[in-house]
C-alpha cells in the first residue's frame, strides 16, 4: 500500500475533511472516518509546500486529499458536473492518493480570501479569474507559487486543487484497500 496517513507531529497542517462534514456542496457528511491519506510521493510533495508556506508566515488547511472511489461515485451522482468533478469511470486523482484540495491559513489561523470557497463550482473559482478582488487574485498566486515550486499541478477551473503531474499513472484505490475505512458501511 503506497498510501500514507497525512497527521501530526509528521505534517505540520491543519486538517479539516470537508466531506465528513456537512459543509460542503452536497450538504451531507460522505466520509464517515475523518483520516487524511496521500499516496507516498504525493506527501513528499506536501511536505515541500508545508515548508515553503511556513517560511512565508503561512500554514496549509486541508479539505480533502485521498478520496476513496466509492465516494468519487457518491459526489458524482449528487452533481455529474465534469467541468468540476472527476467521472467516476475515469476516476479521479483523488481516488489514486495524489490530489490535494487547501487553502492557505495566516499564523494567527485566519483563513486566507480566495475569492470564493472551496467546491464553489462557478467561473470565479477558475484560476486566473480577474472578476474577484485583487487581494484574492494575490492569494491564490502565493498558493500557485507554493505548491507548484513543491512540485505540484493545478487544475484550471479550481484554484484549492492540486495533483501531481501524470496522476493516472498510479492506480485507483478503493475504500476496502486501505488501512482505517474511510466510508461508511454500505
Amino acid at each position: 500500500m503506497d498510501l500514507i496517513e497525512i497527521a501530526a507531529p509528521d505534517f505540520n497542517v491543519d486538517i479539516t475533511l470537508a466531506y465528513a462534514t456537512s459543509e460542503n456542496f452536497t450538504d451531507a457528511p460522505i466520509y464517515q472516518n475523518a483520516i487524511c491519506y496521500l499516496h507516498m510521493e504525493a506527501a513528499k510533495a506536501l511536505k515541500r509546500a508545508i515548508e515553503t508556506a511556513a517560511h512565508l508566515g503561512y500554514r496549509i488547511r486541508i479539505y480533502d486529499a485521498f478520496r476513496p472511489s466509492e465516494a468519487q461515485w457518491v459526489l458524482w451522482n449528487h452533481t455529474p458536473d465534469p467541468d468540476f468533478l472527476a467521472d467516476p469511470r475515469r476516476g479521479s486523482p483523488h481516488s489514486r492518493g495524489v490530489a490535494i484540495d487547501l487553502t492557505l491559513l495566516t499564523s494567527d489561523g485566519e483563513i486566507l480570501d480566495m475569492g470564493t470557497g472551496f467546491d464553489a463550482f462557478t467561473p470565479k473559482s477558475h484560476h486566473g479569474n480577474k472578476n474577484i478582488s485583487k487581494i484574492a487574485q494575490q492569494n491564490r498566486l502565493i498558493l500557485l507559487g507554493i505548491m507548484t515550486q513543491a512540485g505540484w499541478d493545478f487544475y484550471r477551473n479550481e484554484w484549492w486543487h492540486y495533483q501531481l503531474f501524470d496522476s493516472r499513472r498510479y492506480p485507483l484505490v478503493s475504500d476496502t484497500e486501505i488501512p482505517k475505512q474511510m466510508m461508511p458501511p454500505a
